[in-house]
């Protein structure tokens, strides 16, 4: 790797995040008013992440989701509580343009891997904890290579990959094909039972978390893109996700 590339790559993930929040602003206002107008505040969802090194950030995201109702179980309604505007963001991964923020302040890259849960620092063998060593992504070479449909282990790999030979043309070529999925809809699985692709048991074990939290993957340009399992702030915040959204 190039001793210019990390200043390199900073460098694109200021101007490209810029060039997005302002390109982006009627879509953002948009998506915003849609939320507002369809499912009340807030508007954003808010969730601490491990970043480089593992040191938390909060990721920001829109909001796709409704509180389940009294009586409803959080853990496997997610699916029935995606409303039609959450779809409609997910789809088209607008849900997850705040990130841009995450990404110009520095806390994420515009490519890397997705940014996991803090409870799951621990479970990674040292091999697959080396995803912490570079800036977590919007995207990442996981969500081109399989998204969704890959088991969790796989996207482990595929994330340390891209630690050892991200570089100038391979984020080139994740930004071009994260486009190209996004364009098309490929590899979003709105719903999609985190059992399906959950090989690891991560996620029969997160079901000990308290239930003030609700469990969610994030998928790409989600979560976004796919990820594994997160963990909301609170129950408080009705934008609990609680998907299968990619890593």
């Amino acid at each position: 790797m190039s001793r210019l590339w990390p200043g390199l790559k900073r460098g694109m993930d200021v101007l490209g995040a810029s060039a997005g929040l302002v390109a982006g602003a009627p879509v953002l206002v948009g998506a915003g008013l849609a939320i507002w107008a369809t499912m009340g505040r807030p508007i954003l969802f808010r969730q601490r992440r491990p970043g480089r090194g593992g040191r938390p950030f909060t990721i920001y995201k829109f909001r796709t989701m409704v509180e389940p109702r009294p009586g409803e179980d959080r853990w496997h309604s997610d699916g029935a509580r995606v409303t039609a505007v959450g779809r409609a963001l997910r789809k088209t991964s607008i849900d997850e343009l705040p990130e841009l923020w995450n990404v110009l302040i520095g806390d994420m890259s515009l490519v890397g891997p997705r940014p996991l849960l803090m409870e799951y620092l621990d479970k990674y063998t040292p091999e697959q904890a080396r995803r912490h060593e570079v800036r977590p992504g919007i995207t990442g070479w996981a969500q081109v290579n399989g998204r969704q449909a890959i088991p969790f282990s796989r996207r482990l790999v595929l994330d340390v990959w891209y630690v050892d030979h991200h570089s100038l043309r391979v984020d080139l070529d994740i930004l071009a094909r994260t486009v190209a999925q996004v364009v098309v809809g490929s590899g979003q699985e709105t719903g999609q039972a985190m059992t399906e692709v959950d090989d690891l048991g991560w996620f029969s074990s997160s079901e000990t978390v308290s239930n003030s939290q609700s469990l969610t993957i994030l998928a790409v340009v989600d979560d976004a893109t796919p990820s594994l399992p997160h963990v909301h702030d609170s129950a408080s915040e009705a934008g609990s996700e609680p998907t299968a959204e990619g890593a």
